[in-house]
């Protein structure tokens, strides 16, 4: 991964047990990504989601996608980043398989609309060539140029 790549991703305020990106496979500033996030099979959520034959929760893709708009949306060059960005509405979205251990999710994001402390972006995630995940997602921030 190149120094921007890792700088881009080191911008996530996620916890490390709580981030669903380990690496940034592209990333065009400010408006699009490609991640990838490996189950390892030793993520606490998989001891009740199923026992004895686990799978990542479908809301945890969406939580992967968000991940990757805000990277994609705290990159933009021409934009200062949002403080506490946080996922603010979920559109479309449809879930039509899931991952299990030992296999490499692949997740893209990509900005199509901003309205000042608003990020609009449209998410996919796929395993392999089987696409998992598609869907919107819309974060919001505290706008610098609008005072709370």
């Amino acid at each position: 991964m190149t120094p921007a790549l890792a700088n881009a991703l080191a911008a996530l305020p996620h916890g490390p047990e709580f981030r669903f990106i380990d690496r940034l496979l592209e990333l065009d500033p400010g408006r699009s990504a490609a991640a990838a996030y490996t189950l390892r099979g030793d993520e606490p959520f998989l001891r009740g989601h199923f026992p004895g034959d686990p799978l990542m929760p479908g809301v945890l893709l969406i939580e992967a996608a968000a991940q990757l708009a805000g990277v994609v949306a705290q990159s933009d060059p021409a934009r200062p980043p949002l403080p506490g960005l946080k996922l603010t509405a979920v559109r479309n979205v449809k879930i039509t398989g899931t991952a299990r251990p030992g296999e490499t999710l692949t997740v893209r994001a990509e900005v199509v609309g901003r309205l000042v402390n608003l990020v609009q972006a449209r998410v996919t995630a796929d395993l392999g060539t089987r696409r998992i995940l598609v869907g919107e997602v819309t974060l919001s921030g505290i706008s610098l140029a609008c005072p709370p």
